[in-house]
């Protein structure tokens, strides 16, 4: 077997672009999300007879703390080891509420996946990656961790997290030779954002992005591969934004 990426969040979207195109570098790939274990297995299989690599998929729910333990013990048990982690699994709200009407609830369910579930995903890889003295890490942010939507505050607010998380674990990690990266994609063409597709259609052609165009997920993947070959490896700690220029401030 070759090296190792753990994806989570990689059953559809912007996290089966990546598995793929880590396949297509010769990486093996253990896909973490919640389908059904056979659309997954059938996921691997197409993998797998295209890239020639090693691919299984884990019925995996990261908010759970049983989950997160068991899940990854099989994958280092399976492929021998983990070399790199890519924390991309992430939800929107439910439904979306202004921030006077935002509920417990939903702050919850969405904290305990995106922020909650990586972060102590991340603890468990990490503690591998420093007995090993090897890894990287990738977390997949957003551009709401800066850009302020009061529909989902309680999706802001974990993306927020997400990059303080990143800071932490590349300070952390440093001495034991592991790299750490965010990637905060932009306005992504995926079923999460099916659902608002008119609303950017027009703020894209007004201008929204320096880009006049969606994203895809293989532009987000084009950049994990980068951080994962080591083309930016005297850059720890680093963000990359992936949204057409979305970022850049205008007057």
């Amino acid at each position: 077997m070759g090296k190792t990426a753990l994806v989570t969040g990689a059953g559809r979207g912007i996290g089966a672009a990546i598995a793929e195109k880590l396949a297509s570098e010769h990486w093996d790939v253990a896909i973490f999300a919640r389908k059904p274990q056979a659309d997954g297995d059938a996921q691997c299989a197409e993998i797998a007879r295209k890239y020639g690599v090693t691919a299984r998929y884990y019925v995996c729910d990261i908010s759970q703390a049983d989950d997160r333990q068991n899940t990854v013990g099989a994958v280092i048990r399976d492929f021998g080891g983990i070399d790199a982690l890519v924390n991309n699994a992430g939800v929107a709200p439910k439904v979306r509420a202004g921030l006077l009407e935002m509920s417990e609830e939903s702050f919850d369910y969405v904290m305990g996946i995106n922020l909650k579930g990586m972060l102590f995903l991340s603890q468990l890889v990490a503690r591998h990656f420093a007995e090993r003295k090897s890894g990287v890490i990738v977390n997949i942010g957003s551009c709401s961790a800066t850009v302020v939507s009061t529909n989902r505050g309680e999706y802001c607010i974990s993306k927020a997290g997400v990059a303080m998380v990143t800071q932490l674990f590349a300070v952390e990690m440093a001495k034991y030779g592991v790299n750490v990266y965010e990637i905060r994609p932009g306005v992504i063409a995926t079923d999460m954002t099916a659902c608002v597709k008119e609303k950017y259609d027009k703020l894209i052609a007004a201008g929204l992005t320096l880009q006049p165009r969606w994203g895809y997920p293989e532009d987000v993947a084009k950049a994990v591969a980068m951080m994962l070959r080591g083309d930016i490896g005297y850059s720890t700690g680093q963000v990359v934004n992936v949204g057409g220029g979305l970022e850049v401030v205008r007057l």
